[in-house]
């Protein structure tokens, strides 16, 4: 699902997830009957694809954890958010005065005004010479969707959500140095499972909470039913109503047996893999803590009581212990 500030290995692992769904459609197998739709890797995955993707998992470890512990827009990278509220713009620069103030030889005393117009951010230089980057282009104005631009040492993360946010990237950060890596459950392909969506009939819209107290609103696409080691499991697919995400975009927030315990306090997510056949890929050794496991910066959606699992899911990122949030924010979603 792409969800801007939650998936933080999407982008750099399609290449590898493409490779690897073409090699499965030839290898493993699952009945479109979503009440017995699970698969495991003695019925369908032969060791040349297990081995694929252990090296896969092992790569993308490697590479998120070289991630956080150094990178411009890794989570510990983050000092300042700054929240739209009842405004519509905000200034930056290195002046006081400034809604979001950063220093750096680079930055201006005024040197930014953004403006949120729409589902978009409108971004526009006030002092004179003050230039601001998007890639590998260089800007005084421009209208931009959720995305990130750069002025000085510093990233910038346009945030919407429909509460619209500036979350700053500092390359110094002083977090750098909580840096302790990322836990993980070892690899099991017992939880690399094959399921069937189950459409909601009437897709209908529901109310997502957030780890900021927000009301995210989502359209309930559907069901997935499945089973690990042979308990029947069910997990609510959602997409969020929200600038930057996709028609066919899906998220499984969740929590299960090892919340609080061996995994993070407020649950883990999981991105579908869609298969040609049109089944999915639910590939919980890629399941992942979301951005507020790591920083206080980020607005993250709350998995619904729903989608509370039983069993232990003992795969995927375990809690490394960066932030502390109370299980009082794990509440149910409900009706707008």
């Amino acid at each position: 699902m792409s969800i801007p500030e939650s998936n933080r290995r999407l982008a750099r692992a399609v290449p590898l997830i493409v490779l690897l769904l073409a090699s499965l459609l030839a290898g493993v197998s699952c009945r479109k009957d979503s009440s017995s739709a699970s698969a495991t890797p003695s019925q369908a995955i032969s060791q040349v694809e297990a081995d694929t993707l252990m090296k896969f998992y092992a790569k993308d470890r490697a590479e998120t954890d070289e991630w956080l512990k150094s990178k411009p827009t890794s989570y510990l990278a983050t000092i300042l958010r700054r929240d739209f509220n009842e405004h519509t713009s905000v200034t930056v620069g290195s002046a006081a005065g400034n809604d979001v103030r950063v220093e750096d030889p680079g930055i201006r005393p005024r040197h930014l005004r953004v403006t949120v117009v729409g589902d978009s951010f409108r971004v526009e230089t006030i002092d004179r010479g003050a230039r601001f980057q998007v890639k590998d282009s260089t800007m005084s104005s421009a209208t931009l969707p959720p995305s990130a631009i750069k002025a000085g040492r510093f990233t910038f993360r346009l945030s919407h959500q429909r509460y619209p946010a500036i979350i700053v990237f500092d390359p110094k950060s002083p977090r750098f140095k909580e840096y302790k890596g990322i836990k993980y459950f070892p690899p099991d392909l017992s939880y690399h499972i094959v399921a069937a969506l189950k459409q909601n009939p009437s897709p209908d819209t529901t109310i997502i909470l957030s780890t900021r107290g927000n009301r995210r609103r989502a359209v309930r696409v559907g069901w997935f039913d499945f089973k690990v080691n042979g308990t029947p499991c069910r997990l609510e697919a959602s997409r969020l109503l929200e600038p930057g995400v996709g028609e066919k975009d899906l998220g499984l927030f969740f929590t299960d047996a090892t919340t609080g315990k061996e995994s993070y306090s407020v649950g883990r997510y999981l991105d579908p893999e869609l298969r040609k056949d049109g089944l999915y890929v639910l590939d919980f050794n890629k399941c992942y803590n979301p951005a507020c496991a790591y920083s206080d910066h980020y607005n993250c959606p709350i998995p619904p009581q729903e989608n509370h699992l039983t069993v232990a899911i003992r795969a995927g990122e375990m809690d490394s212990h960066y932030m502390h949030h109370g299980s009082e924010e794990r509440v149910s979603t409900g009706n707008p």
